[in-house]
């Protein structure tokens, strides 16, 4: 399994729990390094395989070595879909075009890449054995972000056309393309927006009344890679503590 931004919150989570499952794992990650060595050596402590894997998914050619540097475990199962970035919360008028060419190149042309690698070496047509591909959205995607970040509600919802698009492009090529949709998670990406207690903030327009642990979004998205999903493709798993069935936002 490939989970790019593998050293942090659900991928951090994600990688544990799939070496537990029994995948070895390739840990992507852009810049911290030792967060992702981190995640390898709990996985190696545990008598699991992985490997961290420096890599911009924003870059063309960083991804097909990411790919080819993973084949190195075995043959390709599954690929989680995770890594995205944020920036300062702020309203549209407040953006420059930089600040969009940043959130999109990672978000959604590192997504589709990533995507694309996975599909050529999974794909029955290509010789494959199949496999699935689960992208990571975000309640973003339906909520809009107002005032905070619509650039990234907006790249998540090209992530959830990705999943429907693609899911129906390679069904019948021994691929399963889903997605999990995060509500409020307790992870480090809402300091990269200026606001490293925003889940306390607001977890109280959360039916539940809490955030979620990346643990629980880990437990979905290996659901989704495993047979007991067998028949689900183009679909999207909500964990969100009801949060887009209300009341709340």
């Amino acid at each position: 399994m490939v989970v790019t931004g593998g050293g942090r919150g659900i991928g951090a989570a994600t990688s544990r729990l799939a070496a537990q499952r029994g995948y070895a794992v390739c840990v992507n990650y852009l810049r911290n390094r030792e967060a992702a060595e981190g995640v390898v050596r709990d996985i190696e402590k545990s008598g699991g395989r992985a490997k961290a894997v420096a890599c911009d998914i924003a870059s063309e050619g960083d991804v097909v070595r990411l790919f080819d540097e993973a084949a190195g475990l075995g043959p390709l199962q599954a690929l989680v879909n995770n890594a995205g970035i944020l920036e300062r919360q702020a309203r549209l008028d407040e953006m420059d075009a930089a600040r969009l060419e940043r959130v999109f190149a990672t978000n959604i042309t590192g997504a589709f890449l990533c995507a694309r690698e996975a599909v050529r070496r999974m794909s029955t047509r290509r010789g494959g054995a199949g496999g699935a591909i689960v992208n990571v959205s975000s309640m973003a995607s339906r909520l809009g972000s107002p005032g905070e970040y619509v650039d990234y509600a907006a790249s998540k919802g090209a992530i959830d056309s990705l999943t429907i698009g693609l899911a129906k492009e390679v069904a019948a090529e021994g691929i399963r393309v889903n997605a999990v949709r995060p509500g409020v998670i307790y992870t480090e990406i809402h300091a990269s927006g200026g606001e490293p207690g925003r889940v306390d903030r607001v977890k109280s327009g959360v039916p539940m009344q809490r955030g979620g642990q990346p643990e629980e979004e880990a437990r979905a998205i290996l659901w989704l890679c495993s047979d007991e999903s067998s028949y689900s493709t183009g679909s999207e798993f909500v964990a969100d503590g009801g949060l887009l069935s209300g009341p709340g936002y």
